[in-house]
This record gives structure tokens, C-alpha cells and sequence, in this order.
């Protein structure tokens, strides 16, 4: 089993949840091939009309721009990376309500029609990751699990619905850690269960594998 790790924080563990989240993942995989793809040490240039420039350039057979080149490059290498995982592992904090921009940019790289979905006969979406499986780690200071505050929550909920409801991904597992920051008073406790859950995260992905 080939396992994708897709680490989207920067700070260090001793500073940021979801960095520590991803060593503890990490940490307590035994028995797999695994991967870290961190978004942040990749060469990875904002999707836009370069991108579109360099498919074009494809076509006419043109010189491309260094920039043109290098996207072309970071978006093949996140396709690829996705390609050879059955599982892929998110671990990323919710900042402003939503995603890193880097891991926004890795999404952007493999939301493709043709290679993550493709539309049918009708127009309709259709998956082609079915065979691959995800799992959600993410933390957030704020608490965004109640009735009023869930809609505004867009880091989580959107990683599943890219992931999971476009591409078809099983969601085998998600460990939320939110209200540290919140709730300074109880965050050593609301950390420590949190990363109790990571960790079993990881056995049951390494006992499956056994």
C-alpha cells in the first residue's frame, strides 16, 4: 500500500497543531511505502493563465517561458504523486475560514476533468478515484462544530467535498482538532485526545496493511 502524505503547514510542531498532528501520523506508520509531499517545499507557482499558456504553447509547439515550465512541471508532479497512492493522508490547518493557498494550489494542480472526473453523455460528473481512499487531519484554534459556526467552516468540509464527492475518494478516517485557541484553559487536554486519534489513525491504516 502506497500511502501520500500532503503536509499543508509550514510552522513548526511546537507551534502549530496540525504540524504536530502530521509527525504523529507519521510517527506511528509502520508497514507502508509512504510519501510526504509538503506543499510548502514544493516549487509550486499560483494556477492561472500560465498554466493556460503552457498548454497552449504544448499544442503550437512553442518555447515556453521559464514560469510556463515550472508549473507545467509542479502540476505533473502533484498528479503524479496522487496517481501512484491508494491512500492519501491531508494534514492542514484551517486558516481564515479555509485552506493554505499552498494546498489550495495543489488542489487546483489535480482538479482535472479527464484525469480526477469526467462529465458523461449528459453532463454529468462522474468520479475516477473510486479505488483511492483519504484521510482528513486538520486543526483549528476556533470551535466550528456547532449548528451557527459549522457554516463558515471551508478547510474540512471543502478538502471532502474535492476529494470525496468530486473525485470519489472513501473518506476512511477524519481527526478534527479545534477550541485550543479558543478554550486556552483546556488546550493541553483537547490536544493530547486529539493526537491520541491521529495515532490510532495511523495503526488502523498500518494494520491494514499487514
Amino acid at each position: 500500500m502506497n500511502i501520500l502524505v500532503v503536509k499543508a503547514n509550514n510552522r513548526p510542531a511546537s507551534e502549530a497543531v496540525s504540524s504536530k498532528m502530521y509527525e504523529t501520523f507519521i510517527n506511528n506508520l509502520e508497514n507502508v511505502n509512504v510519501t510526504t509531499f509538503d506543499v510548502f517545499s514544493e516549487d509550486m507557482p499560483y494556477f492561472g493563465q500560465d498554466l493556460f499558456n503552457a498548454f497552449g504553447k504544448i499544442e503550437s509547439g512553442e518555447e515556453m517561458t521559464d514560469i510556463e515550465k515550472r508549473i507545467l512541471a509542479a502540476k505533473q508532479k502533484a498528479m503524479d504523486a496522487l496517481t501512484a497512492a491508494d491512500v492519501v493522508v491531508f494534514a492542514f490547518p484551517l486558516w481564515n475560514l479555509t485552506i493554505p493557498a499552498r494546498l489550495q494550489t495543489f488542489v487546483d494542480y489535480v482538479f482535472q476533468a479527464g484525469y480526477a472526473f469526467k462529465y458523461d453523455e449528459n453532463g454529468q460528473a462522474v468520479q475516477l478515484m473510486t479505488d483511492k481512499k483519504a484521510i482528513i487531519l486538520s486543526a483549528r484554534g476556533g470551535i466550528y462544530s456547532t449548528p451557527e459556526t459549522a457554516p463558515l467552516e471551508m478547510a474540512a468540509s471543502y478538502m471532502k467535498n474535492v476529494f470525496g464527492v468530486m473525485f470519489g475518494m472513501e473518506i476512511i478516517d477524519e481527526v478534527i482538532i479545534e477550541g485550543h485557541n479558543a478554550m486556552p484553559d483546556q488546550a493541553d487536554t483537547i490536544i493530547a485526545e486529539g493526537l491520541k486519534k491521529v495515532e490510532a489513525a495511523a495503526k488502523k491504516l498500518s494494520a491494514v496493511t499487514v
